[in-house]
């Protein structure tokens, strides 16, 4: 049984040009966020925790607030830029993270050629292949399904993917095909990305098995940490 946990903290630059007026309401001061969402990530108990959309500034705090563990870290190509020029963070490069408790090995880390912002970071743990991964909106995104697709079918092993989809999971269960289980929720959960306008699903974070069984998933709130609460899950 593996324990694992997913959530998007929210890139401040992305949250100032895309306006999240919640998070930035409720969280005005960065540093202060940053140190909440640091505190949170190296508190949690899952055996893997993946992460997106962490700047430089928030792998630092995580770095210096984790007791025990490894950790992983892929720095994305794309540097998000402010678009009013302010800047609020001391190194907003933008990374992909996996925290895992116990000993792992790096098996691949890129971005995906259609988007620079995205990509995958992948780990072994105990024979698991574990994938934290950021995947973009509309047409991109088949290309990219596809890439993670490929990394999975050429593993040996059951294989655990997680990330931030920017789709529902019926898109990613007909992309990925046979063979791959898409977290669902009960009726009535918490969305993973709460939203009041536009058309676009409000359950678009995942965790996706291959060679196993999914357990028990579920959706905490981010009360206002990040414009995503975090799902958690449970891997038979």
């Amino acid at each position: 049984m593996l324990t694992v946990a997913t959530w998007n903290v929210l890139h401040r630059v992305h949250a100032d040009n895309w306006p999240e007026e919640q998070s930035r309401a409720s969280w005005p001061a960065e540093p202060e966020r940053i140190t909440r969402v640091a505190a949170r990530l190296s508190e949690r108990t899952e055996d893997v925790v993946a992460a997106q959309e962490v700047s430089g500034d928030l792998l630092t705090a995580v770095r210096q607030a984790l007791p025990a563990g490894t950790l992983h870290a892929f720095p994305l190509p794309r540097v998000p830029q402010p678009r009013d020029g302010v800047a609020v963070l001391a190194d907003p490069r933008e990374h992909l993270v996996l925290l895992v408790r116990g000993g792992t090995r790096q098996v691949a880390a890129e971005a995906f050629p259609e988007d620079p912002g995205k990509g995958l970071l992948a780990v072994a743990v105990a024979g698991t292949l574990v994938i934290c991964t950021h995947v973009s909106s509309g047409e991109r995104r088949a290309g990219q399904i596809a890439r993670l697709r490929q990394l999975i079918d050429g593993w040996t092993g059951p294989a655990v993917l997680l990330g931030d989809f920017n789709t529902d999971r019926h898109v990613v269960a007909d992309a990925l095909g046979e063979g791959y289980a898409v977290s669902g929720l009960r009726p009535g959960a918490l969305p993973t990305r709460p939203r009041t306008t536009g058309s676009k699903s409000q359950y678009i974070d995942h965790v996706v098995v291959h060679g196993a069984a999914l357990g028990s998933v579920s959706v905490e709130d981010a009360r206002g940490l990040s414009d995503h609460n975090l799902v958690k899950a449970t891997v038979l």
